[in-house]
């Protein structure tokens, strides 16, 4: 992970900073340490960028500054949890939590206790706000929507059928339960599922299951990640498996694309594609000038909208920095214009709607296969697992 020196890391120093008119304190929850860092850390740093942005122009409608309050929760539930009570106790307006549903959902006892608005870096699953209430808001396309868009591009593509490799540890990773239920809607036939535990290193059994199907499926999907889909898909083309791969967000990182041959033709779905003149391409500009070095993952913009929305919500709450008044308006957002997408969470329940992006491994680099808007009649209510 490169680091990067920006004002907004020294924040810290200023905990004793008193609320008032010209100051937004923010308590950041997220994960810097364990498995989840390979997420909120680039999140963060796109967020630091944010932060340092709008302070340098004076603050929030010019004149109400951003201090963050940062604290690691090391990709742990229980100390996530510990966390956010702190933060509560510190007089945070904004709480930020980690880049899953199961971390975050186990603020919801503070959150909703204190009522103060919490967003979480880049959850997608749906249930997040479902379960944590009126001051839980995701940052993120729905798992749902994801898998909607994939299922139908598979459709489109001619595929007739699919296998599914999901793991019931985290709300994230049944994401291809979803695929399976638009894909059947479609007409298309699954051909079987398997599960596995997050971390699960050998593939092995899976692969020859699926190897040994006759006919093989067109398409296997799966939102695992990091370092479990690499594991995955390597045992699945030592086994002589060549069907279209699926995956999801959780890939969109650097190794994806240094698979070699293994990685080619993988498609997944997330959050954004930099195309010339786009602000996405603009944020990315903004990223090297500030680190050096290329952003190599959509998550660094991610984090960037994620302070613009806590922004525009502070600008329609009449510059207050209430907590209460901040997430009465952060839910009435409408097309905010983000680095990714527009963003709107006005007639949500703090799953935002946003862009869904389809990208394909080629040469080793991105290809844009497009940003499709998902058949509304298609998407899969919520579900719990």
């Amino acid at each position: 992970m490169k680091k990067i020196l920006l004002a907004s890391t020294m924040a810290v120093a200023t905990l004793a900073a008193p609320v008032s008119a010209e100051v937004l304190k923010i308590g950041l929850a997220t994960a810097q340490t364990g498995g989840l860092a390979g997420y909120d850390g680039p999140v963060i740093e796109g967020l630091h960028i944010a932060v340092d942005e709008i302070n340098a122009a004076g603050g929030i409608n010019g004149n109400i500054k951003i201090e963050l309050i940062e604290k690691d929760v090391r990709s742990d539930a229980a100390q996530t949890a510990i966390a956010v009570q702190e933060l509560a106790d510190e007089g945070v307006s904004v709480l930020v939590l980690p880049c899953d549903a199961d971390p975050s959902l186990a603020a919801i006892g503070t959150v909703t206790s204190a009522q103060i608005p919490a967003i979480s870096t880049c959850a997608s699953s749906p249930t997040l706000p479902m379960i944590g209430g009126d001051f839980m808001f995701a940052n993120f396309p729905g798992d749902n929507v994801q898998a909607t868009v994939s299922a139908e591009w598979a459709h489109q593509q001619g595929h007739k059928s699919a296998y599914i490799i999901y793991s019931p540890d985290s709300q994230y990773t049944t994401m291809p339960l979803y695929f399976a239920d638009v894909f059947k809607a479609l007409g298309g036939e699954m051909l079987g599922e398997d599960t596995h535990s997050i971390g699960q290193q050998d593939f092995s059994a899976i692969a020859t299951r699926i190897a040994a199907l006759n006919p093989q499926p067109d398409v296997i999907m799966t939102s695992s990640y990091e370092p479990d889909f690499p594991s995955m898909l390597k045992a699945l083309r030592a086994a002589g498996v060549t069907a279209q791969m699926i995956g999801s967000d959780g890939i969109d990182s650097p190794t994806t694309f240094s698979l070699g041959d293994t990685g080619e033709g993988v498609v997944f779905t997330t959050a954004g594609h930099a195309t010339e003149g786009s602000p996405l391409a603009d944020f990315n500009a903004k990223y090297e000038a500030a680190t050096g070095s290329a952003s190599e993952t959509v998550f660094n913009a991610v984090g960037y909208d994620l302070i613009i929305v806590v922004a525009e919500a502070v600008k329609a709450a009449g510059g207050s920095t209430d907590p209460v008044a901040i997430r009465t308006a952060m839910a009435e957002l409408e097309n905010v214009r983000g680095a990714t997408s527009l963003i709107t969470y006005k007639g949500t329940n703090g799953m935002p709607v946003r862009e869904v992006t389809l990208i394909r491994v080629k040469d080793g680099e991105r290809e844009l296969i497009g940003q499709p808007s998902p058949t509304a009649d298609l998407i899969p209510a919520p579900r719990m697992q």
